[in-house]
């Protein structure tokens, strides 16, 4: 597991470790988690990663706001142990299939199965 301090330094430590599952606060120093989101999926060595958002902003809309920008789950705190179990559940799925199809398309382009 790898910590950032700021939103910036999380881009630098996923671009750095291309990570399974990404865990981000909204209300980051220096950029927020939505232009971190935003940079990472903008990223092709990182627009596959899946981000959980973290943030005390409750409100409905906040919600919706997090899940428009493209987060894969948005869980308010406290965190609810159950919700947040079953949300890296689902998103190291989403992980494991990414890579099984990215080393099956390396496999193929390497073997000339594509041209």
């Amino acid at each position: 597991m790898l910590s950032a301090r700021d939103g910036n330094l999380g881009v630098a430590l996923a671009r750095a470790h291309l990570p399974d599952v990404f865990l981000m606060d909204i209300n980051l120093p220096g950029i927020n988690g939505i232009e971190a989101l935003n940079i990472l999926r903008q990223d092709n060595a990182t627009k596959h990663i899946p981000i959980i958002a973290l943030s005390a902003n409750a409100m409905l809309r906040d919600i919706e706001k997090g899940l428009e920008a493209g987060f894969f789950r948005y869980l308010t705190k406290p965190i609810k142990i159950n919700e947040f179990m079953a949300a890296m559940d689902d998103a190291m799925k989403v992980s494991e299939t990414e890579r099984f199809s990215e080393a099956r398309l390396v496999n193929a382009n390497e073997t000339g199965l594509i041209k």
